[in-house]
């Protein structure tokens, strides 16, 4: 074979590629449907995988150059992926036709990942059973038993918070917020003191920070899983947290091993993944095997922890920069919790009518995900329209996009409680705030989060005030190595007494 075949053979191969590729994304274009131009082998993700942009930055550059379109679509690597503006055909994905879209469209490779077979991702066939038989943990009546444990942690908070305030120094105030709902959830979900807070050791705490650590090797997994999942099924060993996985795997087992050997009865979330071992009837007869247990203990634990630590301190952030708005909430809270904190009640926070306001402000503003993702389980067609959605196809829902809008609120990075009012809300349409999803996949654990969150919010501003300092970023500039939407640099405040 001389040199002019070989180069012939190369170009042909280039050109495969380049017409493979093309025509891939050719496909909104041939659909008669606007989007962002991709870029070859990553579509739009470019800026995402290099860190130049995060997610949630990206979510709505998209969605303020094309939200006058109902849909548009990008590319995520060679996957196409239609992103819904039109409020209306949210709630048709989200609710009215909730059985076409049931499935988030994860990839899970549980041999490699076992703790990611838990209830966020996992497919409709395993979700609907864990989900029916998961759910009464977070019923009211359950969270009205928790309640006394969180606020045993809130008066761990209120000592820890006295110290920090002796030390006069600035505190990053989304660390000390999980060390506070780790507590929380060890307490409430596997009756272990996790001392996060009072430990700076803490095991719990130290696996919590590796789980969303932004380093290298997360990033070379995720982009791996995401854009090459067949290579991703060689190398995945390699870059998987095993120390992550063997630790919360042998916590489910060894925990459940000792409440039987011991009869231990305790109403938490060890205890509802006991009895679903002993009835797997209830659960369609799935294998419930130790990881599948561990993987819904673990996300209970990551999503409780982390989703509640930033929204305190996201909420912690405005009130620093708003010091009206915080002496309203301190004094709201004052007048409910007249007594000592210990004789908080659960209805106590129902009362607190501007702190549910600030919480539901701050989700609007700093929602955690950016987006919701769904994945057509059949063909669909919206109704009215002509925009179809084949099976298989992923739909994105863009939260960080729509209430970032000023459209729906106006002067968005205002961040203003009175935006919920019983009347302003109403004045909107249901799926414009969208920071737990909503329908049937909705956040299971939103009414936990409501109260973990608040408590959290509600015991730091009391006593103590909190100011912006020469080490606070402002304006907000999201960290673009995290998924979830982070302040880069962290919430660095000063806390003072009140």
């Amino acid at each position: 074979m001389d040199y002019f075949q070989i180069v012939c053979g190369l170009v042909v191969v280039v050109l495969g590629i380049y017409y493979y590729y093309k025509s891939i994304y050719d496909t909104w274009k041939n659909r008669g449907i606007l989007g962002p131009k991709p870029t070859y082998f990553v579509g739009n993700f470019l800026n995402i995988l290099i860190k130049k942009e995060s997610v949630s930055d990206s979510v709505k550059t998209w969605y303020d150059e094309f939200k006058h379109e109902p849909v548009f679509g990008i590319f995520e690597g060679r996957t196409p992926v239609l992103v819904i503006n039109d409020l209306d055909m949210v709630k048709d994905v989200l609710i009215r036709n909730f059985s076409t879209f049931v499935d988030r469209g994860f990839r899970i490779f549980p041999k490699i990942e076992p703790l990611m077979q838990h209830l966020f991702l996992l497919e409709p066939e395993r979700w609907r059973p864990l989900r029916a038989k998961l759910s009464p943990i977070f019923t009211s009546g359950k969270l009205k038993e928790m309640f006394p444990l969180i606020v045993e942690c809130a008066e761990n908070l209120e000592t820890y918070l006295d110290k920090v305030e002796e030390d006069r120094e600035s505190v990053e105030c989304r660390d000390l917020a999980a060390k506070f709902t780790t507590d929380v959830i060890g307490s409430c979900a596997f009756g272990i003191n996790m001392n996060a807070l009072m430990d700076e050791g803490s095991e719990f705490r130290q696996m919590g920070k590796k789980i969303f650590a932004p380093d290298l090797k997360r990033l070379l997994r995720e982009s791996c899983r995401q854009f090459i999942p067949w290579l991703y099924r060689f190398v995945g060993p390699l870059l998987e947290q095993k120390d992550v996985n063997n630790f919360f795997i042998n916590l489910i087992t060894n925990s459940i091993k000792y409440r039987r050997e011991n009869k231990v009865v305790r109403p938490d979330f060890v205890h509802l993944l006991m009895e679903l071992q002993d009835h797997p009837d209830k659960v369609n007869n799935m294998e419930l095997t130790d990881s599948l247990l561990a993987a819904q203990a673990f996300v209970f634990f990551a999503a409780g922890f982390e989703t509640s630590s930033s929204t305190i301190a996201h909420a912690l952030y405005e009130l620093a920069q708003h010091q009206d708005i915080q002496n309203k909430l301190r004094q709201e809270i004052k007048e409910v919790t007249k007594k000592n904190i210990k004789n908080l009640t659960y209805n106590d926070i129902k009362e607190m009518k501007y702190l549910d306001k600030v919480f539901k402000e701050t989700l609007r503003k700093y929602p955690l995900l950016p987006m919701l993702t769904r994945q057509a389980i059949e063909d669909y067609t919206f109704s009215g329209t002509k925009i179809t959605v084949p099976k298989g196809m992923k739909v994105w829902i863009p939260v960080y996009g729509i209430q970032r809008d000023p459209n729906i609120y106006p002067k968005p990075e205002v961040f203003d409680p009175e935006r919920f009012t019983d009347e302003a809300v109403a004045t909107r349409h249901p799926m414009s705030y969208l920071p737990f999803g909503d329908g049937p996949r909705n956040c299971i654990g939103a009414r936990f989060a409501h109260y973990q969150t608040k408590i959290g919010i509600m015991t730091i501003i009391r006593n103590h005030k909190v100011k912006v300092c020469e080490k606070t970023t402002i304006p907000y500039e999201s960290d673009a190595r995290n998924f979830l939407l982070t302040l880069k640099d962290g919430v660095n405040l000063k806390i003072e007494k009140a």
